[in-house]
C-alpha cells in the first residue's frame, strides 16, 4: 500500500501534547507529528480512539451470487452474480488484483489483496490515508464491524470529491494470517442509495476458501 509523500508547510501549533505537534500540509490537511518522525492525519488520530460499533446482524452471500472469483494471492473468494457484474485483472491500479464493473449503471469495484496481515484497527487508518491520494478531503461517514460468512470485517463508507465530483467508497476490509483484502465499491454520492442493495449483495460474497 502506498502513502503519498508529504511536503509539510511547517506551521507548527507550538503546543506539544504527549510529545506531539500539529502541522499543516500543502493541501491544508492537519496532521500530528510524533517525535520518532512519523505522522498521522489529525482526524484519524481522533477517530482511532473512538470505539467502532459492532453490527449484530450476520451477513451471508446472496443465493443469486453463483460465480466464485478466487484470489490468486490468498485463500479468499468473492461470490458474485455474473448477470450483474463483470470483472477483469486490474490494469488501472497497480495495487489491485481485480477490477469490477456493474453492468447496469455507474458503479465500480476493486479487490486489493496483499500478503501482509494487518489488524483491522490499523486498516481504518491506512484506508483513509490511501483514499486521500485521490481525494484530500475524504472523510469517514460510516464505520462498523460486521460478521460476513462467519468472518469479522471492517465496513467503511468514505465520502470525498475528485475534480469536483462527489463520490463514495463503500467497502469491506479483512485480514488473516495469509494477508489482507480491501474489497471496495465506488460511485457518485447521489447514486449510492440507488445501488446500495447491489453493493451489499456483492460485498457479502466475501468468503474464506479452505484448502482441500
Amino acid at each position: 500500500m502506498k502513502k503519498r509523500l508529504l511536503l509539510f508547510a511547517l506551521i507548527l501549533a507550538g503546543t506539544a501534547v504527549h510529545a506531539q505537534k500539529k502541522a499543516v500540509t500543502e493541501a491544508g490537511e492537519e496532521v500530528i507529528l510524533f517525535e520518532d518522525g512519523t505522522w498521522k492525519y489529525e482526524d484519524v488520530v481522533k477517530s482511532v480512539s473512538s470505539e467502532i460499533p459492532i453490527n449484530p446482524k450476520n451477513y451471508v452471500k446472496s443465493a443469486s451470487a453463483g460465480f466464485l472469483l478466487k484470489s490468486t494471492k490468498m485463500g479468499l473468494g468473492f461470490w458474485m452474480d455474473p448477470k450483474k457484474w463483470s470483472f477483469k485483472k486490474a490494469v488501472n491500479n497497480d495495487d489491485a488484483e481485480y477490477e469490477l464493473q456493474f453492468k447496469n449503471g455507474d458503479l465500480y469495484g476493486m479487490i486489493i489483496t496483499e500478503k501482509i496481515e494487518i489488524p483491522l484497527e490499523t486498516m481504518k487508518e491506512i484506508a483513509v490515508a490511501n483514499a486521500r491520494n485521490v481525494s484530500p478531503d475524504i472523510r469517514i461517514t460510516k464505520e462498523e464491524y460486521r460478521t460476513v460468512n462467519g468472518n469479522k470485517v471492517l465496513n467503511l463508507r468514505m465520502d470525498g470529491t475528485m475534480k469536483g465530483i462527489k463520490f463514495t467508497y463503500f467497502g469491506y476490509y479483512y485480514s488473516n494470517a495469509e494477508g489482507t483484502v480491501q474489497f471496495i465499491t465506488y460511485t457518485s454520492q447521489n447514486l449510492l442509495d440507488k445501488y446500495k442493495e447491489s453493493i451489499e449483495e456483492l460485498l457479502n460474497g466475501l468468503v474464506e476458501i479452505k484448502p482441500e
